[in-house]
């Protein structure tokens, strides 16, 4: 049998979709497991053991993508997020089991829905997802092994001490103070300052880093930062990205795709929501270990006490607490 599972909007909204991938491949190794996802996680996807091929979803490109999928000979489809587009391609193709949740007028695309009203956040998305499972199989069991990215060597994180000099004993902290816009509640830039400021005191090494959307952020923070401390623009593949994470003590974000990267390699997070029910960590957690997330929810206007509650976890975290 061959399954096509789609995610095809951002990174953080790709990874809180993987235990679906791997609940599925794990239990049912000899279905071929096919991911349509959208150009920045097409490398990305390529480096996880439970997907067996991936399928480039252009949105620009309706004939072309829709060639691709047909090229796969479809038995059965998944699909986390749907919209009219997508739905259009699954039912062209000539699917014949298209499973999806019941919510827009997409919809009328997927012949197996399911309800189940994320916007009331009774679960997290990853579960949600995992959910679709049993509308293929319900006989399938809704757990997964983390982390979803393990590697066997330390080649990156060993690089990166080499070119920046950190002593082999020193723990990385990493910051991403980043103001991507999935993300409805963060520190202010001077908050950030602060708490690094603080983990450097501690004896750490304080590393600050950018995706493309972030240089404007960069520039100021190597301008106002008083301490020493490390500015990574991170360049490359996502998945050298992940490696350089999973080498970090603790990454402390607000909730974006860098900080579901960290989850994903089950790294302890410190992490920063919105305070609404549906930006909140109720539905946006990582899918690391519950032990190793920190999460708080900030509105725009948080108060001191916030920011201390906040420096106060990042030291106990820090002190093996």
């Amino acid at each position: 049998m061959n399954l096509l599972i789609t995610r095809h909007d951002k990174i953080g909204d790709f990874v809180v979709t993987l235990p679906l991938f791997k609940a599925i491949k794990t239990q049912r190794p000899t279905i071929k497991v096919f991911a349509l996802v959208s150009k920045i996680n097409y490398e990305f996807a390529q480096n996880f053991e439970f997907i067996d091929e991936v399928i480039l979803y252009d949105k620009d490109d309706f004939q072309g993508t829709l060639k691709r999928i047909k090229e796969a000979n479809i038995d059965v489809s998944i699909s986390g997020f749907i919209n009219t587009h997508l739905g259009w391609l699954l039912f062209l193709s000539g699917i014949k089991k298209r499973i999806g949740p019941a919510t827009k007028i997409a919809q009328i695309f997927f012949n197996k829905r399911i309800k189940q009203r994320r916007s009331r956040v009774e679960k997290r998305e990853f579960e949600y997802n995992l959910d679709l499972a049993k509308v293929f199989d319900d006989s399938l069991e809704l757990n997964f092994e983390k982390p979803m990215l393990s590697f066997a060597n330390s080649d990156t994180i060993d690089a990166f001490r080499k070119n920046y000099k950190i002593e082999p004993s020193k723990r990385i902290v990493g910051f991403h103070p980043g103001y991507g816009g999935s993300s409805d509640g963060n520190l202010s830039l001077d908050d950030y300052i602060k708490l690094a400021k603080r983990t450097y005191s501690l004896g750490f090494q304080v590393v600050f880093t950018f995706g493309p959307d972030d240089l404007a952020v960069k520039d100021e923070l190597v301008n106002r930062v008083d301490f020493e401390a490390i500015f990574y623009e991170s360049k490359g593949a996502i998945i050298d990205f992940c490696k350089l994470l999973s080498g970090f003590e603790l990454f402390v974000s607000t909730s974006t795709g860098p900080m579901h990267l960290a989850g994903a390699v089950n790294v302890k997070t410190l992490s920063f929501f919105g305070d609404s029910l549906f930006a909140s960590s109720k539905r946006w957690a990582t899918i690391s270990e519950e032990t190793n997330q920190n999460n708080f929810m900030l509105n725009e206007n948080y108060s001191e006490d916030n920011y201390n509650n906040i420096e106060n976890r990042l030291v106990e975290v820090l002190n093996g607490k």
